[in-house]
C-alpha cells in the first residue's frame, strides 16, 4: 500500500491523472450508492409483498428448505463432474435439473391444493424426485457420514414442504388434526392418575365418598328386600355406617346442603334404576303429531270446578317422560327449584306444580315430587291452611295461596 508521501508526490507529478482517478472514484461511489439503494428497495418490496403477510413459520420453512436444496444441488454438482464427466458451461446448465423439477412440482402441488383441495400427482412427484436426488448426490460421497448427510438434506427439505402443505390443507378444508386414541392423557385417565374435568382434588374426593354412601345404601336396601341373611345384613349396614362416617367427616355432609341434595339425588337415581325399563323417551325423528298423547287430567273435586276457567289449554304441557340427567345436574336443578320455592313462599305464594316446572325447566313429575315434600313445611302449610279456611279451596298442586290483601292471585290450572 503506498504511503502518504508517495501519494502526494504522484498528485504533484500527475495532476490530470489524479483528477481523472478522483472523478472515476466519485462516479463509482455514486453508482454503488444507487445499486445499494435499488437493492434495498427491491428487498423491502419483496419483504412487504411476500414475507411480511406470511406467518413466521412459513418464512423459516422456505429458508430451511432453500438451504437443504442448496446442499443437494452441491452434491449434484460433484456428481455431474465426477460421475457424468460434465465440465464447463454444460455442467453449469445441467447439474441441478432435478432440483428445478422438485421446485416446479412443489409449486404445481400448491396450486392444485388451492384449486382442487389436493396435491395430486405433483405431491407424489416431489417426494419421488427428492429421493432420487438424495440417492444420486450420496453416491459420490467420500465417507459414510457425508453420504448420510447428503441423503438427509433433500429429505429435510421435502418434509418441511409437506408440513407447510398440511397446514394449508387444514386451513383450506376447514378440518383439524386427528385425535389419537392412545395419548399420555388418555392413559393417565384410564389408570386413574388424572381427572377428565377441572374439578379440584377435594371435589373429586367428596364425590367419591358420597357415591360410596349411595352404593352402600343401595346394597343394604337390596339385601333387606331380598331377605338376605342376618350376617350379610350386618355386614352391609356396617359398610354403610362406615361410609357415612367418612362422608360426614371429610365432606361436611352434615352442614353442606348442596352435598346433602347431591347424596339424595344419587340415592334416588340408584333406587329407581328399574324405572328405566318402563321409560318411553321421545324418538328424535318422530313427527310432532305422532308423539304419545299426554294423559288426561284427573277430575277436580266439585268444590273446585267453579274456579277452573275455560282457558286451561293455554298452559304449556311438559313431557311426562322422566328426565335422564346426571347426578350433578339433578342436584343443580333441585337447588334451583328450592330457591324459587323459598322466594315465592316469602312473598306469600305457594307455587303451583306447573309454575315450578316452567321456571326451572324440569318435568312435571319431578316438580310434583318436590312440591309434595316442600308443601308440608310449616310456612307453606300455614299458607295452604289459610287458603282453605278463608276460601274453602283444597290444595291440589294447581292453586297458589292468596296475597296479603285477600286477592286471589290466579284460578286457572
Amino acid at each position: 500500500m503506498p504511503t502518504f508521501e508517495e501519494i502526494a508526490a504522484f498528485v504533484a507529478e500527475k495532476p490530470f491523472a489524479t483528477a481523472v482517478i478522483a472523478l472515476l472514484g466519485l462516479a463509482g461511489l455514486v453508482l454503488a450508492y444507487l445499486i445499494l439503494r435499488v437493492t434495498w428497495r427491491a428487498l423491502a418490496w419483496v419483504v412487504s409483498r411476500y414475507i411480511a403477510p406470511r406467518p413466521i413459520e412459513d418464512v423459516l420453512t422456505v429458508v430451511a428448505a432453500s438451504i437443504a436444496t442448496g446442499v443437494s444441488a452441491q452434491g449434484m454438482w460433484r456428481f455431474s463432474g465426477d460421475v457424468l464427466g460434465l465440465d464447463g458451461p454444460l455442467r453449469l446448465l445441467l447439474f441441478a435439473f432435478i432440483e428445478v423439477a422438485i421446485i416446479t412440482s412443489a409449486v404445481r402441488a400448491r396450486r392444485n391444493m388451492r384449486e382442487n383441495f389436493s396435491a395430486g400427482i405433483d405431491g407424489i412427484a416431489v417426494w419421488a424426485l427428492t429421493c432420487l436426488t438424495a440417492v444420486l448426490s450420496s453416491m459420490d460421497a467420500r465417507s459414510l457420514p457425508e453420504a448420510v448427510f447428503r441423503l438427509a438434506a433433500p429429505l429435510v427439505a421435502a418434509w418441511l414442504w409437506e408440513r407447510g402443505m398440511a397446514i394449508e390443507r387444514h386451513r383450506i378444508r376447514g378440518t383439524g388434526r386427528i385425535n389419537w386414541r392412545l395419548t399420555p392423557e388418555r392413559l393417565l385417565v384410564r389408570v386413574g392418575l388424572a381427572e377428565v374435568s377441572d374439578r379440584t382434588a377435594s371435589e373429586v374426593d367428596a364425590h367419591r365418598r358420597l357415591t360410596r354412601v349411595a352404593l352402600a345404601a343401595k346394597r343394604a336396601k337390596a339385601l333387606r328386600e331380598s331377605g338376605g341373611s342376618e350376617r350379610k345384613m350386618r355386614a352391609a349396614l356396617a359398610k354403610l355406617d362406615k361410609a357415612m362416617d367418612q362422608a360426614v367427616e371429610h365432606t361436611g355432609l352434615a352442614v353442606d346442603q348442596g352435598r346433602q341434595e347431591a347424596l339424595l339425588a344419587q340415592i334416588a337415581a340408584l333406587y329407581n334404576t328399574s324405572a328405566l325399563i318402563d321409560a318411553d323417551p321421545r324418538v328424535p325423528w318422530e313427527p310432532e303429531a305422532d308423539h304419545h298423547p299426554v294423559p288426561a287430567r284427573p277430575a277436580l273435586p266439585p268444590a273446585l270446578v267453579e274456579l277452573v276457567q275455560d282457558d286451561d289449554e293455554d298452559i304449556q304441557v311438559f313431557d311426562t317422560t322422566p328426565q335422564v340427567v346426571d347426578t350433578a345436574q339433578r342436584a343443580a336443578l333441585m337447588r334451583s327449584a328450592r330457591d324459587y320455592w323459598d322466594r315465592q313462599i316469602a312473598k306469600g305464594i305457594v307455587p303451583r306444580t306447573v309454575d315450578i316446572a316452567q321456571e326451572i325447566g324440569i318435568s312435571m313429575i319431578a316438580a310434583r315430587q318436590y312440591r309434595a315434600l316442600w308443601k308440608l313445611e310449616p310456612e307453606a302449610h300455614a299458607l295452604i291452611e289459610a287458603l282453605y279456611q278463608q276460601h274453602g279451596i283444597v290444595d291440589t298442586g294447581a292453586f297458589p295461596a292468596i296475597a296479603d290483601d285477600g286477592r286471589m292471585l290466579t284460578t286457572k290450572f
